[in-house]
């Protein structure tokens, strides 16, 4: 008789999968953990920005605490709010090179469904510096204006809704646009983006000068009235509004910002699945080589230049001024700052023509450094260079191609803040120390070009010389400025004596001194310049290959 059959053992149950948020979350503290693992340098600068951003979280915690029941507390908070939201939007085109997690194309060989991916890509993203910080603004916020239970308890919903408003607009923002964001125009962002800060800063600066002659935050009220209904503020206005009784407006307001939370999210999940679905046309076309317009424009530009040495030379100057990220940048700061000093002088009263000065001082330092911009392709321009005559055509036309930009920019500007301040009778004189400063810088430039040569790393955003070439930099730089504001002094003096003397009838004479002062001096710094680089041309091709 055969034994009984055993009776099959139970099946020990699978262990659950755990849920896309959590693996999510996880992965985005693991890359935080490495990322900080990586080098001291980098660690010390996260420990430094979150110190930073807690110390000045707090600052503005303690500030909307004291400001509770002032009668402008609601304008200062809605529109601190309004700020964040404009912060948050465009944080994705500046800061997509440095953040991996912004990046939603590294998924797109994973078998995810949108919708848990959006989900957990949403939850995962308010780890980090910068939802905290928002946490904090909007926690400040509605404690400077919840008032009675209705407002407490818009509050506590307010304040979620904010958060959540700010980091579905980035993470929107950077999957609609991260083909962009990982090419080269989208480098070309990052670059600028100090650009924008300094330029931001002025006109904050100049428009809150222009609040306080005003007469105070109440001349805010009507586009605080505008703002109130654009999320994430609308969030924050509707505390207020609950506290004060509107409880048809705080309705709405919270209201508009859970739509338009919905719409983010919707926006961001068909972004994802464009991504992930539709082929990258960045690059079609590449492989035909250039296109037929681009063909045109280089022959536009070629006609425009003289023939030979000097127009190739200025023609690649001049490229180079427009297509490398770092040139570009260090352009349009120069521009835009330079501009914008001297016209804010005047239009807040406080200029003078010599305002104008500063933008022909930004624009010299471009001459500055000339063969270091090339880095190691500099070789190439090497081989073309044997004698001190063919040195003086290489500067002469890199000269040439930055008076192009220079000399019509520094008239104008100097006209223009003449025209701000409204006094013609001191363009004479302003022009004349205008284009005897460029004239300086160019020359001096070129001189410590060939003196001293250094590298500028191209890995970097906001790196200007290569490890250990600081201080060289420095001395090419420093120096150069220096110099050409000695070499200023004839014309200065001029100015001063004429002045001192009261000879004012004699003022319009320094406009032909200081231009034929001025080209004097370039044709100096270029003649001295020529031997030196010549004759230092394998430590001046050594110099600028590092890094």
């Amino acid at each position: 008789m055969s034994a009984p059959t055993a009776a099959p053992a139970a099946s020990a149950p699978s262990p659950s999968a755990p849920s896309l948020t959590s693996v999510f979350v996880g992965l985005k503290l693991a890359l935080l953990r490495n990322g900080l693992r990586q080098s001291s340098g980098r660690t010390a600068v996260f420990v430094t920005s979150a110190v930073c951003a807690a110390v000045f979280a707090a600052a503005i915690l303690l500030a909307f605490v004291l400001m509770r029941g002032n009668a402008d507390a609601d304008i200062i908070a809605v529109l601190l709010i309004g700020v964040l939201a404009i912060a948050w939007a465009v944080m994705p085109l500046f800061a997509a090179g440095g953040d991996e997690t912004l990046d939603p194309s590294r998924l797109v060989m994973l078998p995810l469904r949108p919708r848990p991916l959006v989900r957990a890509l949403l939850v995962s993203s308010l780890i980090g510096i910068g939802p905290a910080f928002t946490l904090c603004m909007a926690l400040g916020a509605v404690l400077a204006l919840a008032r009675g239970a209705a407002g407490v308890l818009v509050a506590v919903v307010a304040v979620p809704l904010t958060v959540l408003v700010c980091v579905a607009l980035a993470r929107a923002v950077a999957a609609a646009n991260v083909r962009l964001l990982t090419s080269r125009k989208g480098r070309d962002l990052a670059v600028l983006s100090g650009l924008l800060i300094a330029v931001g800063i002025q006109f904050v600066n100049f428009g809150a000068q222009q609040l306080g002659r005003a007469g105070g935050l109440s001349s805010l009220e009507p586009v605080t009235a505008v703002v109130s209904w654009l999320p994430p503020a609308s969030a924050v206005a509707a505390v207020d509004a609950a506290s004060r009784g509107d409880y048809g407006v705080a309705a709405g307001q919270s209201a508009v910002t859970v739509l338009v939370l919905c719409a983010l999210l919707v926006w961001w999940q068909r972004s994802l699945v464009t991504l992930m679905t539709a082929p990258d046309g960045s690059t079609i076309g590449a492989a035909g080589g250039a296109t037929a317009a681009d063909k045109a424009g280089r022959g536009r530009l070629a006609r425009l230049l003289p023939g030979g040495r000097t127009g190739t030379v200025m023609e690649r100057g001049l490229r180079y001024m427009w297509r490398d990220p770092k040139t570009k940048a260090s352009w349009v700061s120069s521009l835009a700052v330079g501009a914008i000093v001297p016209f804010l002088n005047a239009v807040q009263g406080t200029g003078s023509i010599y305002f104008a000065c500063f933008a022909t001082g930004m624009l010299g330092i471009q001459m500055y450094n000339q063969f270091g911009q090339d880095t190691s392709a500099f070789w190439m321009v090497a081989q073309t260079i044997s004698t001190p005559a063919d040195a003086y055509a290489e500067l002469r036309a890199r000269a040439l191609a930055l008076l192009l930009v220079t000399l019509p920019f520094t008239v104008l500007v100097t006209v223009g803040t003449a025209a701000l301040l409204g006094d013609w009778s001191a363009l004479p004189e302003g022009l004349g120390l205008a284009l005897a400063l460029l004239g300086a810088m160019t020359g001096a430039g070129a001189f410590t070009s060939a003196a001293f040569p250094y590298s500028i790393p191209q890995d970097g955003a906001f790196k200007s010389a290569a490890p250990g070439q600081g201080g060289l930099a420095w001395m090419s730089i420093l120096g150069g400025m220096v110099a050409g504001a000695l070499l200023c002094g004839p014309v200065i003096g001029a100015t001063i004596w004429l002045h001192v003397a009261d000879l004012h009838s004699f003022l319009w004479l320094l406009f032909p001194l200081g231009a034929v002062y001025g080209g004097l001096l370039v044709w100096a710094g270029l003649r001295l310049a020529a031997p030196r680089t010549a004759y230092r041309l394998p430590e001046i091709l050594t110099a600028v290959s590092k890094g």
